[in-house]
């Protein structure tokens, strides 16, 4: 991967990365789209990252389809498909990980302990390996695409982080790979997290400021469903993700719900 990354950048080429952990949907497929058009060569890497999956999470259920992922990446003329193996990535007595502080214990972090160390030392070690001048990154996890910016301005990476919209099923679902893990009922539960992003996007454009009443508004669409457990919904500035009591200009509304064992994420961004 390094001498091919070598080759192409002597040439002259443009190379962009779009990071993935497999189980591709159109949301992925949004990315290596986008990715093709910012740059001369487009490497997907396909990498189930153990270090940001707790003891108790999904890491061996996790959706893994290496030959439908292939395909797809084929169809869309991917020129290179990284997928290197767990002991490749994390050899025997590697000791060596990546600390955002401020951002990684927020929102998801203080759910997740120890996940976003994962993230930010698999994607520090996949920019070394690869090389890439750019990167392709969903908005949907936006505590990442934060993450990931805040890591590659703090370790000088020349590396330009491109974040991409947050892609929908026609009913207002963000594509997730683990929406496959939900049943007929637990899907029709899952929308009520776009529901309550639009109920707090239709406050905010009646002049509702305040972030509690906003807040409050979405928990109430969502504790509509037996089947949802919300574990947060906050409103925070949108590069320091740190909650903000009143909407000044712009923010995020972020939420993390539990629907029966399956956890979701979505977020919207807020504009007066």
């Amino acid at each position: 991967m390094q001498a091919w990354s070598a080759a192409e950048r002597r040439a002259g080429r443009r190379i962009v990365l779009a990071p993935t952990m497999g189980a591709l949907h159109e949301g992925h497929l949004s990315l290596v789209r986008e990715g093709k058009k910012s740059g001369d060569r487009l490497v997907v890497s396909l990498f189930v990252n153990p270090a940001q999956f707790g003891p108790s999470e999904d890491l061996a259920a996790y959706p893994r389809d290496f030959e439908r992922d292939r395909n797809l990446l084929e169809k869309e003329k991917a020129d290179v498909l990284f997928h290197p193996s767990a002991a490749e990535i994390y050899p025997e007595r590697y000791q060596t990980y990546v600390e955002v502080e401020k951002l990684a214990p927020l929102l998801c972090g203080e759910f997740r302990p120890g996940h976003f160390r994962g993230v930010a030392t698999v994607v520090a070690k996949l920019f070394n390996i690869v090389r890439p001048h750019a990167a392709i990154f969903g908005a949907k996890d936006c505590q990442q695409l934060q993450l990931i910016r805040r890591m590659t301005r703090d370790l000088n990476f020349d590396i330009e982080i491109v974040g991409c919209p947050t892609v929908r099923e026609k009913d207002g679902l963000a594509m997730s790979s683990r929406n496959r893990y939900l049943s007929g009922e637990e899907r029709a539960a899952a929308l009520s997290l776009s529901r309550s992003l639009k109920r707090a996007e239709s406050l905010v454009e009646e002049g509702e400021r305040e972030s509690e009443r906003i807040i409050a508004a979405a928990r109430a669409e969502i504790e509509r469903e037996p089947l949802a457990r919300i574990e947060y919904a906050r409103v925070c500035g949108p590069e320091t993700l740190e909650e903000v009591a009143r909407i000044e200009r712009e923010a995020v509304l972020a939420l993390a719900v539990r629907i029966d064992k399956t956890r979701l994420i979505d977020n919207t961004i807020l504009k007066t």
